[in-house]
């Protein structure tokens, strides 16, 4: 189930992979995956490994200090590390290091010179993916809607365990990851079905190859107990933390794990937990969403006809899309936007209504006969191959590990055939981002059963719009049900995946009482209005 990173990430880390060739999870026509290799989680040694570590970690603390090159952060964000195990069940034995970045509370209100404010402890948040980076988090400190947050909390962010400086993880070459131009047919050919095959097979042997037997400990549960042992190396007793789409997943894996270690916690565009979902079924919902998704774009763009004239009804749009990907698959733009790049680049909208106009926009030139802005939003960035190739291998490891999969392409190919014909969007660009997992050649675990008892976990917040593609609405409400005492806050009629901190006054309104009083609706649910559309480009 592949997310996009959070809305706020600075344009430097929202590389189009995330929001591209494949996506996170998510429905509910699926033939039973194939049989789980590992005992029910959690382990009882991996839980007392993960309490050595965390002890470990306490007392040692973090340096912080200048941050690497590397990270392209500014001076006021300081960075450092954390030794975790690589196998928990294992403490004392091979340790890796994960980067973390944080900027300390600020202690006033803004405007600068406002009233003091108490310190609540250090707020840790991941982006998602799996494979996103959160070491840019502290840059949100500088926004106007963070400004009450980060004068209470440090804001720490870090790169999970695989992922950039973090004992990364790889699966191929990146040169070879980012080649282009690429089709992307809804409906393929069997040809083109074996194909797809051999390169899942490769790209599974690949992760073997190059990470050996480290290959089984990149999951769900050791990135649960990791974020133990940054919460202990901060010199938290309690955990303040914020998750965006797979980042609640493995922030309720966390509760699920250690309760009592919960101060706050905040879900912001949940996945479903329910462990007969992880993580097959959740894919197919996914694309079964984008597809919804897609026609609201189509909607919006059809409304706007007089400035886009990419046709009057939501059909004639698609006819419109449809054409443009007929010719590049005949003639790519710039020799590097095939359909592949086209689909990539629109996946976009389907995580973020701020996407619309600016891709409507290209469209709208492509067909009067300028490629230029298509091109520049949809080409490749070779300086960006590393890094996405990076995000990909984290992302296959973590969900390939995390629970069976049908091993027999015969099941897949019933699945997204059926599917592909009324959500032929996203359905097949999502099984082929996840067929690696049929051929993979590490363990499989069976996911937690993620739930608490009444009383267990402090009032933890859950975030999501109803039309939300990437983490498909039912997903909150399952969270919802699962951790007795959470409050469930919807943006009614809206689909931007993560809605924390954005345009939305009332879901911040929420997020803020939350974060700095504690404070959650008595009914256990709450409703926002939706944010305002967007306004529309005039296309040149």
């Amino acid at each position: 189930m592949r997310a996009a990173p959070s809305r706020h990430t600075p344009s430097r880390y929202a590389s189009s992979f995330y929001a591209a060739a494949g996506s996170l999870v998510l429905t509910a026509l699926v033939a039973a995956p194939g049989r789980a290799d590992t005992a029910q989680p959690p382990d009882s040694a991996a839980l007392r490994g993960t309490a050595v570590a965390a002890a470990r970690a306490a007392a040692t603390g973090i340096s912080f200090g200048p941050c690497a090159k590397a990270e392209g952060l500014p001076n006021h964000i300081k960075c450092g590390t954390v030794s975790v195990p690589l196998d928990y069940a294992h403490p004392d034995g091979k340790q890796i290091r994960l980067t973390v970045s944080r900027v300390k509370a600020t202690g006033r209100t803004a405007p600068e010179g406002g009233r003091p404010v108490a310190r609540q402890g250090a707020l840790v948040f991941n982006p998602g993916g799996p494979g996103a980076s959160g070491m840019y988090f502290p840059l949100v400190g500088l926004m106007p809607e963070w400004k009450r947050i980060a004068s209470a909390y440090d804001l720490v962010g870090y790169a999970p365990r695989g992922v950039g400086r973090s004992a990364p993880l790889s699966c191929e070459d990146p040169k070879r990851f980012g080649h282009a131009p690429t089709q992307a047919p809804t409906h393929p050919s069997a040809s083109y079905k074996l194909e797809r095959i051999a390169e899942a097979k490769a790209y599974a042997q690949g992760c073997a190859k190059n990470a050996g037997d480290a290959l089984r400990h990149y999951t769900t549960l050791d990135n649960a107990r990791d974020l133990d042992v940054l919460r202990a190396a901060l010199g938290e007793p309690r955990l303040n933390f914020m998750g965006s789409s797979y980042g609640t997943y493995y922030g309720a894996v966390y509760a699920t794990l250690f309760p009592t270690h919960v101060r706050r916690m905040v879900f912001d565009s949940a996945v479903n937990p329910d462990p007969t979902r992880i993580w097959y079924t959740n894919n197919l919902a996914q694309s079964v969403a984008f597809e919804r998704r897609w026609a609201d774009f189509r909607r919006w763009v059809a409304k706007h006809d007089r400035t886009y004239h990419l046709g009057a009804t939501a059909d004639d749009v698609q006819q419109s899309y449809e054409k443009v990907r007929a010719r590049l698959a005949s003639k790519p733009a710039g020799g590097t936007v095939g359909p592949g790049q086209l689909q990539t680049a629109f996946l976009q909208v389907g995580y973020y209504d701020d996407y619309w106009a600016l891709r409507a926009t290209a469209l709208s030139a492509y067909l009067k006969g300028d490629p230029e802005p298509l091109t520049e939003q949809a080409a490749p960035q070779k300086a960006a191959a590393a890094e996405n190739e990076n995000a990909a291998a984290v992302y296959t490891a973590v969900e390939c590990n995390d629970a069976a999969w049908p091993t027999d392409f015969r099941v897949w190919d019933r699945d997204n055939t059926r599917l592909a014909r009324r959500a032929p969007f996203e359905t097949w660009d999502n099984a082929w981002m996840n067929l690696p997992c049929a051929y993979w050649p590490a363990p499989r675990q069976r996911p937690v059963d993620v739930r608490t008892a009444p009383g267990a976990l402090p009032p933890t917040l859950i975030l999501a719009a109803e039309r939300d593609a990437a983490t498909p609405y039912e997903g909150a409400r399952e969270l919802w049900r699962r951790l007795q005492g959470s409050v469930l806050v919807t943006e009614r009629g809206a689909g931007t995946h993560g809605i924390a901190a954005g345009p939305n006054k009332c879901v911040n309104g929420h997020l803020d009482a939350y974060l700095m009083e504690g404070r959650v609706p008595v009914t256990g649910a709450a409703s926002c209005a939706p944010h305002p559309e967007p306004t529309p480009l005039a296309a040149n």
